[in-house]
């Protein structure tokens, strides 16, 4: 019996610490000091400065005269100013009547300066009269929209 004790004492003592060890060893591993910072939420990295619409573009890529009407065969341009961190992707999705999709374009963000990005959509039969929404995205997450109207 005295061998039994000795042994299980024995092994008390050896795994202890071992165990402790591993317990110090997970907690260590949660503290939000040791913790990898989390990637800013999807959205973020872009900042709309400025979206007009309009039906030409000048050679700066803004909108020379913003509208927010427009003739069926209009090619209507959306000019994006902002401002986001390289590599951002930024969406153009075009909806008639707040639900179909009409067009969706996708542009990467090359530099981390101001950008000035244009996104358009053209149709030679001539788009259906009624209200039209651009909305931009970055990243997947909503940037900026504005609302306009095929007469």
């Amino acid at each position: 019996m005295r061998k039994r004790f000795r042994f299980g004492l024995y092994s008390l003592l050896f795994l202890t610490p071992v165990l402790v060890m591993t317990g110090c060893q997970r907690e260590e591993q949660e503290t939000p000091a040791t913790a990898r910072p989390a990637a800013p939420p999807a959205g973020t990295a872009f900042q709309v400065l400025s979206l007009e619409l309009g039906n030409a573009l000048g050679a700066d890529r803004r909108v020379v005269a913003p509208a927010t009407a427009f003739a069926p065969t209009d090619t209507i341009y959306a000019s994006v100013i902002g401002k986001g961190a390289l590599g951002t992707t930024l969406t153009a999705r075009w909806t008639y009547q707040n639900a179909q999709i009409v067009s969706e374009s996708t542009e990467t963000l090359k530099s981390t300066d101001t950008s000035f990005l244009e996104f358009h959509i053209s149709k030679p039969t001539g788009w259906p009269a009624g209200r039209y929404t651009v909305e931009i995205l970055a990243n997947g997450a909503h940037a900026g929209a504005r609302e306009f109207e095929v007469r």
